[in-house]
């Protein structure tokens, strides 16, 4: 059967947004280790029937907004944006553990891997609670490798179905009680001025369902129950 079509969050002549389903490696080079033979980059290219540049990049279990660019010259100025802060990311995860209510993690990690360790800043905001579990809005104002992976687990609150710096007990329990079988971790927003004027390019890719669905789980196993009758 042939794949769906991907989800279109924002496109002009220049760019376009899709909203890259969990499961899929951005890239042939990422590809490795993984199900799927067909990289998100060439289901773009085949659904527009044009060359595209991808511009930045999702785990393989991560979903949400992925930027592309239509031409040499776009990609260029979108990678220029991406290098010089000028783009708003924004990121909802599922952490194993309650992070602040609001807090800026500072700690360098390494840039690519086996490679040196660089800056690296992450705004957390903790948006709701449910048993052991919170619903994290995570706000990368660097771009390293495995950012906020990473600097959830620093603060030891791993993210949920990350197998390489979480707790496999926790994503067992996501996987068996909750319906959860990926990382727990989606770009739900993407913004940045439009590099040749113009309306900025603001991409909103809602949570995907099988993270909600998640959530609701968690919020039925892990409700409060009623305080006993007076």
């Amino acid at each position: 059967m042939a794949d769906a079509p991907l989800a279109i969050a924002w496109r002009d002549a220049r760019f376009v947004v899709v909203d890259k389903p969990a499961g899929i490696a951005v890239h042939r080079g990422w590809a490795a280790g993984g199900d799927d033979d067909v990289p998100l980059l060439q289901r773009v290219r085949d659904q527009l029937d044009a060359y595209v540049w991808l511009i930045n990049r999702l785990d393989r279990g991560a979903s949400g907004a992925v930027l592309f660019a239509l031409d040499a010259e776009a990609a260029r100025a979108a990678n220029d944006a991406f290098a010089g802060g000028a783009v708003d990311k924004r990121y909802l995860a599922i952490t194993r553990g309650h992070p602040p209510a609001e807090s800026v993690i500072d700690y360098a990690i390494p840039t690519e891997v086996g490679g040196p360790r660089g800056d690296a800043v992450t705004a957390l905001r903790c948006l709701d609670t449910f048993g052991r579990y919170a619903l994290v809005e995570a706000r990368p104002r660097t771009g390293r490798l495995h950012q906020i992976r990473r600097h959830c687990k620093h603060i030891s609150c791993p993210l949920i179905g990350d197998v390489k710096y979480g707790k496999g007990e926790h994503n067992r329990i996501f996987r068996a009680q909750h319906g959860l079988h990926r990382l727990a971790l989606h770009a739900t927003y993407l913004a940045l001025p439009h590099p040749f004027g113009g309306a900025p390019i603001v991409a909103e890719v809602p949570l995907a369902d099988d993270m909600a669905a998640a959530i609701a789980s968690c919020k039925q196993a892990y409700a409060t129950p009623p305080p006993p009758p007076a």
